[in-house]
């Protein structure tokens, strides 16, 4: 059993977090990722009700002319969240967990193309989505135990999530075959 170690404020304590949450999934984010992630993270305790609303309009809404950039923010935001920390509500809602993969990667490429000075930060999120969802997922170790072994199957096939391709080959020798293996074979 690991012993509990306290920093002295929550941003080092989430810091920590993420850090062993990387070293335990083999992921190595960008500083500036793993800086987003971190304060993310702290923007979540201040805001519990961050993961409950239903993101697909929130996206939607994002285009209305009187709407802002950071709504799309959120939603990017959000999806990161729900994907990698609360996976059982997505399943509650019966939605998969690469929908909520995919419309935060959407969201963070759009913003990407309007967010001026961040452009870059945004087009990473985008395309380290994945990598950030592992991390996220390391750091609640039992989060795919509410994920049964289909969702689990779909999930590192639709995203290439390696926590998910770990807890696919802790439960079974064989090897899955993914989409991309499938596009090779024909």
């Amino acid at each position: 059993m690991s012993s509990l170690i306290l920093h002295p404020t929550t941003t080092a304590q989430w810091y920590a977090l993420v850090n062993e949450a990387q070293a335990s999934c083999s992921i190595t984010l960008q500083e500036d990722l793993e800086s987003y992630l971190v304060f993310l993270l702290q923007r979540f305790i201040n805001n519990p009700d961050i993961a409950s609303s239903v993101l697909g309009l929130d996206f939607l809404k994002s285009y209305q002319p009187s709407s802002h950039h950071q709504q799309l923010k959120d939603v990017g935001d959000k999806c990161l969240l729900v994907a990698g920390l609360f996976p059982g509500r997505a399943l509650k809602r019966r939605v998969k967990l690469s929908y909520f993969v995919k419309l935060g990667q959407t969201a963070y490429s759009t913003l990407s193309n309007y967010a001026v000075h961040q452009e870059e930060l945004f087009n990473q999120l985008c395309y380290e989505f994945p990598k950030l969802l592992d991390v996220l997922l390391a750091m609640r170790e039992s989060s795919l135990s509410t994920v049964d072994l289909l969702q689990t199957l779909e999930l590192w096939q639709e995203t290439g999530s390696q926590v998910a391709w770990k807890r696919l080959r802790q439960i079974t020798p064989a090897l899955p075959v993914s989409n991309f293996d499938k596009k090779l074979l024909n």
